[in-house]
């Protein structure tokens, strides 16, 4: 069996595509398609269904995954142990976050981190849902809560803060409450609100994410309760609750543990939390 065979399954299992797999390890839909098909044969079994649109790895195809991802971690574990004198990161390191968090506060601050480690590459997924690291969807993830539990090496790195904003100039009082919508009205944020004594009348608005609500509200639609390390750079923005946070929600970062010594790991989680200690 070849291992080059094997990161192919693990590429078409974590992503769900031929083509997206072949993007991500930089050869062409064919290759990725011909290394699988070849592994099927030799092993004499069908490793994954085309399920709506989607390849998803069959029985004896999550077995391989499972094996595969094991093959993985002990070879970037070796790679830790041999190149762990080497200070300069280079290499892949996949992070997740919230789109909030993505687009707001590491994007930005991209810069200097990339200039430093030319040779590092981030891959980084704004994703409002919890990537898995131990099936390696992620080798590290930023989340706005404690974990509770698993294999992953967690520490709390922040806090950010919610203040109610709406359009700057408009009075308070004629403006309805923009919220999220049901599938998250679990968030503490969406709570807050709905503690408010909000009605069908008072919220006109709901939506699925806080990019969105601050949209709605600098187009004048009502007010919301939104992270201030988003809402206090929009000029269009006022704030109508006072200094203080009305609400804080912790930021954890996890990282795989078998990752965390290699040096391209380290200095992304330096970078990460230098910016929620300096910026957030």
């Amino acid at each position: 069996m070849d291992w080059n065979d094997l990161r192919h399954v693990l590429a078409v299992s974590r992503s769900g595509s031929l083509s997206a797999a072949a993007r991500h390890l930089r050869v062409n839909q064919t290759t990725v398609a011909r290394r699988i098909a070849a592994l099927e044969r030799s092993l004499g079994v069908r490793l994954f269904d085309r399920v709506d649109g989607r390849m998803v790895a069959t029985d004896a195809g999550q077995a391989a995954v499972a094996r595969a991802e094991r093959i993985e971690t002990e070879a970037q574990a070796l790679e830790g142990a041999i190149s762990g004198a080497d200070t300069d990161a280079a290499g892949v390191v996949r992070v997740t976050a919230v789109p909030s968090i993505v687009n707001h506060a590491l994007v930005p601050r991209l810069g200097p981190l990339l200039s430093r480690y030319p040779r590092l590459e981030l891959e980084i997924v704004a994703e409002p849902g919890n990537l898995s690291l131990s099936k390696r969807e992620a080798d590290m993830a930023i989340r706005l809560a404690r974990p509770p539990g698993g294999i992953a090496v967690c520490r709390r790195i922040g806090t950010l803060s919610y203040a109610v904003y709406g359009p700057r100039g408009v009075p308070e009082h004629s403006l309805p409450w923009i919220t999220y919508d049901e599938a998250h009205a679990h968030l503490p944020q969406a709570r807050w609100v709905a503690r408010q004594g909000r009605s069908a009348k008072k919220c006109t608005l709901r939506l699925n994410d806080a990019d969105s609500l601050v949209q709605a509200v600098r187009a004048g639609l009502g007010r919301a309760l939104l992270p201030t390390f988003m809402a206090e750079q929009d000029a269009s923005l006022g704030r109508l609750s006072p200094d203080s946070a009305v609400l804080e929600r912790e930021v954890w970062l996890l990282v795989h543990p078998d990752l965390r010594p290699l040096p391209r790991v380290s200095a992304v989680v330096d970078w990460v939390c230098e910016i929620f200690a300096n910026s957030i």
